[in-house]
């Protein structure tokens, strides 16, 4: 009987101990999980956002693991976060918010300008086919590069450059979506997007006068421009931005 007892305990031992793993390799805890399952709830089920591919994707991306380890605690709050080099990752509502607007399916490529840490790019890979992403910033791109070929997002290609220009090379795009704020929308990006494509970008020249547009390329090429709603953003940085 004894003996019998040191066998299950030892089996209850290997288990808990093969979970332990499991956990520390995906880079995730129960813990982190609750959270962001919570987040979703309380910050974007609560605020309207209905699209199902959407909401798996805001609940399956570890968000912590694309800020540092000090930020890590407030992964999981509805709130912008730093990122180095001046950048900020974008609240988890906006990213949601963003995304929804694309109207995104399994089909989709998309075009991302501003990785940053390489979250949104994360959540966009996880509904789409493909997703082609610029950042200006070389120590951030590069960054971004590894942490989402680590974490598995085989389907985003990163590239280091004026995101402007947009990325001639895979247009067009099904859609298009800019994480920072120029004075003027880029006329490149609007040429890249595919006839019935979408393109979700902020504009405004200061932060306090920011404002979110939708553009709609419809299926003559015409476009339509829709305000949507007042943002803030980080500033566009490249070379052609005036």
């Amino acid at each position: 009987m004894h003996k019998k007892r040191l066998i299950t305990f030892s089996i209850l031992f290997a288990l808990l101990f093969i979970a332990i793993l499991i956990m520390a390799r995906s880079g995730d805890d129960g813990s982190m999980e609750t959270r962001r399952h919570k987040m979703v709830h309380d910050h974007i089920v609560r605020t309207g956002i209905v699209q199902k591919e959407v909401l798996h994707a805001m609940r399956t991306v570890p968000r912590h693991l694309f800020v540092d380890s000090a930020q890590q605690h407030n992964a999981y709050k509805n709130r912008p976060l730093k990122i180095g080099h001046g950048q900020t990752i974008s609240q988890p509502f906006i990213v949601a918010f963003m995304t929804e607007l694309l109207k995104l399916d399994k089909d989709s490529v998309v075009l991302e300008v501003g990785t940053g840490s390489g979250y949104q790019a994360a959540i966009l890979s996880v509904i789409a086919d493909k997703v082609y992403t610029i950042e200006y910033i070389e120590a951030l791109g590069l960054q971004a590069k590894k942490r989402l070929a680590d974490l598995g997002y085989d389907n985003v290609k990163v590239k280091i450059g004026d995101g402007y220009k947009g990325w001639s090379e895979h247009q067009p795009f099904d859609a298009i979506i800019v994480t920072a704020a120029p004075d003027h929308i880029p006329k490149p990006l609007m040429d890249q997007l595919k006839l019935g494509g979408r393109l979700v970008i902020p504009v405004g020249e200061t932060a306090s006068n920011q404002e979110l547009f939708l553009v709609e390329k419809d299926l003559k090429g015409k476009l339509r421009r829709s305000q949507i709603a007042p943002v803030r953003f980080v500033p566009f940085l490249g070379d052609n931005v005036n």
